[in-house]
């Protein structure tokens, strides 16, 4: 592989809602760029970024992928992301290894869910973003009018770059044409108007260009509106619109020419945002620098359980110079690990390479100590330095597992943490009480993807039902609880004396443990098991059974036995003074709220808001952009409880005709109905020790 500079690198990642066509475009950047010969087509499941067996049977991304190509002397790492909210953790994780993100709209459906969403999570994280309008060829579309949308939604920053031309066959940039040369025109909008527009934008970002330009009224040329293009991507004051089509190979070449010239390098873009201590909040900035002779800075922003190579960590590399047989730590670990193979991954493909510059990506496989979100270093100058991490939507939809075959148990466990190494928005969890093994994503797409990975890749046949609600408990006012622990069996005894008293926290606050003991009435030594019994207490619930939260526990004091006063009287003590408390404290259960977003037929509308209500849900808003408007859809958002929408799949496909899709994110806790709770009650014994 022809070596290059830190400044010929750039960093792209391609996301939006799925149907955009982002897999097409990047295979046709690839063919376009020289880097295959042949270009392959995702109905045919042969292109470089959807290479897994899963993907080319679903027929659109479930992972993001990862390409090199080289243009114009620029050697450019491409990330193809996954466009369905199910796979939003994959295409969120992606913005953490690049400096660009290239948000694709399908020009026939316009502004989607996903859509909005990257774009306001690339701009959260500081990237330089555009906007490339796809299928620029396909029928019936309004491209003025979704233009005109766009501009409505994320603001007059947003700003031509090309222009369709000739019926959409090809595509005229607007930079340095200004509508005087004769044999160029566009489909629509006047390119000198487009040009002006651009030009008065750019030249605002540099007092001294702005002061000739109005001066002279002259434009400058395309060096001098290099960095001022630079300085308003990263400022997000300028949002380049472009137009192409993927399948016909409109506009591709002015794509990789604007990549190529504009797109930001390394040192051009905003710098990664990490930080040295124990939180982003109380962290001081460390400013990684992109020189290839500082020691190196890398973060990992993806892992691949791959069959034949391993774990697989793929990083970015911020600072430093990442070296085939070097040595980097992991985090704050003391041990380094040796490079031992360095790759550049091209699709399937792992590609071997000797180093790694400031603003590449990588990858090292079979290093079991790094994990999703790692900084690797070579120093221990830079030890407690981590980035910051990205806002992902928390998984909410859940299914209780288990094995078919008991022998496959362990296994169970051991594969479940694969998957849950690899996807930052799938999480496992084992219940306490239920004992139930739940697996939780972001919907239905996503852990049937799961299911599937299991019995095609892993063959572990499961059988799965819906789990228990994620209820949690609290208390709504101060109470007190008190228990003395007496045990005598006719050899040593048992004894320990507790009295506490609890306050409610705001919600969110968890848990706090206060000792207050005067005087050694209760001795140091047996606070640990107080505390033990309280938190026992605390996780197997009062109310329901289900874990209390946002609670101060004080111990004030007690008494001991100078023999019989052991560690087990004052944890049993602990923690019945504290189940005494709470049911003194006005306990209430609490359950999961949940914000939700159907897009559906406008003619399902009133059925949609109509269901929500008599699932004890409200909508909050309506919306329908002007190419929602072209198909008949609307949005409906509101809040539902999680445990009224365990079977919402089924009932939005009757109530839509099978055309309605719908999001749901973790909004908040809050109280349940009184009935709710006396039927929660109701099924709940709590279990006492044996006295």
């Amino acid at each position: 592989m022809a070596r290059y500079t830190t400044e010929s690198i750039r960093a792209v990642a391609l996301v939006g809602h799925g149907g955009a066509g982002k897999t097409t475009l990047a295979e046709a950047l690839l063919f376009k760029s020289g880097a295959i010969s042949i270009k392959g087509s995702v109905e045919k499941g042969s292109t470089v970024c959807d290479f897994d067996a899963q993907e080319k049977s679903a027929g659109h991304s479930l992972n993001s992928a990862l390409a090199n190509f080289a243009w114009e002397g620029v050697h450019i790492h491409l990330i193809d992301t996954p466009g369905y909210p199910d796979f939003s953790g994959q295409a969120t994780a992606a913005l953490a290894g690049v400096d660009t993100a290239v948000v694709v709209i399908n020009a026939q459906t316009g502004i989607e869910l996903s859509t909005e969403r990257m774009m306001h999570a690339a701009h959260a994280r500081g990237l330089a973003r555009m906007i490339v309008i796809n299928k620029i060829d396909a029928d019936n579309v309004d491209l003025p009018g979704l233009v005109g949308e766009i501009r409505e939604r994320f603001g007059k920053e947003c700003l031509l770059l090309d222009l369709p031309a000739h019926d959409r066959h090809d595509v005229v940039e607007v930079l340095e044409h200004d509508g005087g040369r004769g044999d160029v025109t566009s489909d629509f909008d006047s390119i000198a108007h487009a040009h002006r527009q651009l030009i008065d934008q750019l030249v605002e970002e540099d007092e001294s260009l702005l002061a000739r330009y109005l001066e002279e009224g002259k434009d400058p040329d395309a060096v001098e509106l290099h960095a001022p293009f630079e300085k308003a991507l990263r400022a997000g004051h300028l949002i380049p619109i472009l137009f192409t089509s993927a399948r016909t190979g409109a506009g591709i070449e002015e794509l990789l020419h604007v990549l190529a010239t504009l797109a930001p390098n390394p040192a051009e873009g905003n710098p990664p945002p990490y930080y040295r201590g124990e939180s982003a909040e109380s962290g001081e900035a460390f400013d990684a620098k992109p020189d290839a002779s500082l020691h190196v800075l890398a973060h990992v922003f993806k892992i691949i359980a791959d069959p034949y190579m391993g774990k697989v960590s793929v990083f970015r590399v911020h600072q430093g110079t990442v070296r085939k047989d070097g040595q980097l730590f992991v985090g704050d670990g003391r041990k380094p690990f040796k490079v031992a193979h360095l790759y550049q991954l091209q699709g399937k493909d792992f590609l071997e390479v000797d180093e790694l510059l400031p603003g590449d990506i990588g990858a090292v496989a079979k290093v079991e100590e790094i994990d999703f979100d790692a900084v690797l270093h070579d120093s221990h100058d830079e030890d407690n330095i981590h980035l910051r991490p990205l806002e992902f939507p928390r998984p909410m939809q859940g299914l209780a597992v288990e094995t078919r075959r008991k022998v496959d148990e362990q296994r169970l466990f051991d594969i479940l943490h694969k998957l849950e190494l690899e996807d930052p928005c799938f999480e496992v969890e084992r219940h306490p009480t239920t004992h139930e093994t739940v697996i939780r994503g972001l919907g239905e797409m996503h852990l049937r993807y799961k299911l599937e990975k299991m019995a095609t890749q892993y063959k572990l046949e499961l059988d799965t039902r819906r789990p228990l609600i994620a209820y949690s408990e609290t208390i709504t006012a101060n109470a007190e609880g008190h228990c003395r622990h007496k045990k005598q069996s006719g050899g040593a005894g048992q004894f320990g004396e507790v009295h506490l008293k609890i306050e409610p926290l705001p919600r969110g606050a968890g848990f706090e443990f206060v000792d207050q003991v005067k005087g050694g009435v209760i001795p140091g030594v047996f606070m640990a098991a107080v505390e033990k019994g309280v938190r026992q207490a605390l996780t197997d619930g009062v109310v329901g059974g289900f874990p209390v939260q946002d609670i101060r526990v004080i111990v004030y004091d007690g008494k001991t036995h100078a023999v019989d006063g052991k560690d087990v009287a004052f944890f049993s003590a602990g923690r019945k003074a504290t189940v005494e408390a709470i049911r003194a404290a006005a306990a209430i259960v609490l359950e999961p709220i949940v914000s939700i977003e159907v897009i559906t037929p406008e003619t399902a509308m009133g059925d949609i808001a109509g269901d929500l209500s008599s699932r004890r849900g409200h909508v909050t808003g309506t919306q329908s952009g002007l190419a929602a408007r072209r198909q008949g859809l609307v949005t409906v958002s509101g809040e539902v409880p999680l445990a009224e929408i365990a079977d919402y799949a089924s009932r939005l496909k009757s109530m839509t005709g099978g055309q309605g899709t719908y999001d749901i994110q973790f909004a908040r806790y809050a109280q349940v109905p009184p009935q709710v709770q006396q039927k929660l009650a109701a099924s709940f014994k709590l279990k006492e020790e044996d006295e």
